[in-house]
C-alpha cells in the first residue's frame, strides 16, 4: 500500500481529498494535517509515500515546506493540490520534484488519474532493477500520451467532433446556469465517464468553470458553469480545418 498525508488547512476540502483517495485502490491515508508544522511532526513518527500538499497555508506555505521537505532529505513524492494557477508558483512546484500539479476545483477523474500515474510509476520502480529508455518515455514521461491532438483537427485523442458540438450546444442552451456532470450527460445522452472527458477538455479551454458545492452531509459535487467571455474564441474547435 502506498501511505499518504494530505496537508490541506481546510477541512472540507481535506475530506473531498480524503473520500476521493478512498475510492482508489493501493492507497492508505497515514494522517491528515491542517499546517506544515504538523505535517513535520507526522514525517518524523511515520513513513510517508506521497504527500497531497496544498500551498495556501497559514505560517510556512506549501512551496516554503516543500523546499524545507526536499533540505531535510525527506524522500516523499509530492503532489501539489492547489487553487494557485500563477507559472511562478507551479515551475518552482515542479523545480523541487512535485510529480504532478492538480488545479483546484478538479474533477474526480483527473484526481484518479494522477494517483494511477503515480501507483504506475511506483510499480515500475519497485519491479525493476534497471529501465530502458522505452520504459521511461513510456511509463515515466508519458511521451506517447502526449502525442494524442490530432494536428489537423486541434482536438485531443478520444474527443469527437460531433460529438463535441452536441455537448456544446445543449451547454450554451443553459445560459450560464449551473449543472453537474451528470445532468449534462443525461441531456446529451452519453455516459457520465465520456462527459467527464468532454467537460474536462471545455475546462482547459476556460469555456467552462467549475465550482465545489459542500453539502450538509454526503459528497461534495462539482457545479460547472458557461463562461460567455471565451464563446466566441472557442468556436474553432467547432469547424473541420
Amino acid at each position: 500500500m502506498i501511505k499518504v498525508l494530505i496537508i490541506e488547512d481546510d477541512p472540507m476540502v481535506a475530506e473531498l481529498n480524503r473520500y476521493y483517495l478512498e475510492q482508489i485502490g493501493g492507497f492508505q491515508l497515514v494522517a491528515s494535517a491542517g499546517t506544515a508544522a504538523d505535517a513535520l511532526k507526522v514525517l518524523k513518527k511515520k513513513k510517508v509515500d506521497l504527500i497531497l500538499l496544498d500551498i495556501f497555508m497559514p505560517g510556512i506555505n506549501g512551496l516554503e515546506f516543500l523546499t524545507q521537505l526536499r533540505k531535510s532529505e525527506i524522500e516523499s513524492d509530492v503532489i501539489i493540490v492547489s487553487a494557485s494557477t500563477d507559472s511562478q508558483s507551479i515551475r518552482k512546484a515542479l523545480q523541487h520534484g512535485a510529480v504532478d500539479y492538480l488545479i483546484k476545483p478538479f474533477e474526480y477523474e483527473r484526481f484518479r488519474d494522477a494517483l494511477n500515474v503515480y501507483k504506475k510509476r511506483e510499480l515500475l520502480m519497485k519491479n525493476k532493477e534497471t529501465l530502458s529508455q522505452k520504459d521511461l518515455d513510456k511509463q515515466i514521461f508519458n511521451m506517447e500520451e502526449e502525442e494524442t491532438v490530432d494536428k489537423k483537427s486541434d482536438l485531443p485523442k478520444g474527443i469527437s467532433r460531433d460529438t463535441l458540438k452536441l455537448v456544446w450546444d445543449h451547454i450554451l442552451a443553459t445560459q450560464g446556469t449551473a449543472f453537474t456532470t451528470e445532468e449534462m450527460a443525461l441531456r446529451v445522452g452519453i455516459s457520465r465517464v465520456s462527459m467527464s472527458k468532454y467537460i474536462g477538455f471545455l475546462r482547459e479551454q476556460e469555456v467552462v468553470n467549475t465550482e465545489i458545492s459542500y453539502g450538509a452531509v454526503g459528497r461534495p459535487v462539482n457545479y460547472h458553469r458557461l463562461n460567455q467571455l471565451k464563446v466566441k474564441g472557442f468556436k474553432k474547435y467547432l469547424k473541420e480545418i
